[in-house]
């Protein structure tokens, strides 16, 4: 599939790093670095537009490595791009951590999963069929 893509940054595409990889690492632009303290959020632009079919998303999410080493993750993720979205591609991202953590220009601070995705219709009803599980949730499926 052959998606758009208008790059304003100074750094490369994004890409798969190798033929098994889902998503593509997004990078930071910044014509500053920015120091995202503890518990504090910012949205950080990567300087890309795209232009998405209908039927397919773009999600946002954290890089495991990120949130593993320094408590860095993406606060909505995955965080939805929809196809008549034409806005830059920003990443929120929270400091989970209880140290200061620096954003460079370039720093690789989430990956970008496409998508296919289905719209759904309604179809109202008065009762739902019965299932062993039934109402339970949260929690609920895990060993008794």
């Amino acid at each position: 599939m052959k998606i758009k893509i208008i790059n304003k940054s100074s750094h490369a595409l994004p890409h798969y790093e190798t033929i098994a990889s889902a998503g593509m690492d997004l990078r930071a632009n910044l014509s500053e670095s920015r120091i995202l303290k503890p518990l504090e959020r910012t949205i950080v632009g990567t300087g890309l537009f795209i232009e998405l079919p209908i039927g397919i998303e773009a999600q946002v999410r954290p890089r495991s490595g990120l949130a593993a080493k320094k408590g860095i993750t993406v606060l909505n993720a995955p965080g939805t791009i929809d196809a008549d979205y034409r806005g830059e591609i920003g990443v929120i991202l929270v400091n989970l951590s209880n140290e200061d953590f620096t954003i460079n220009n370039g720093e690789r601070i989430a990956q970008l999963v496409i998508a296919k995705h289905e719209r759904a219709e309604w179809e109202v009803a008065s009762e739902l069929s019965s299932t062993d599980r039934g109402e339970g949730g949260f929690g609920s499926t895990g060993v008794k």
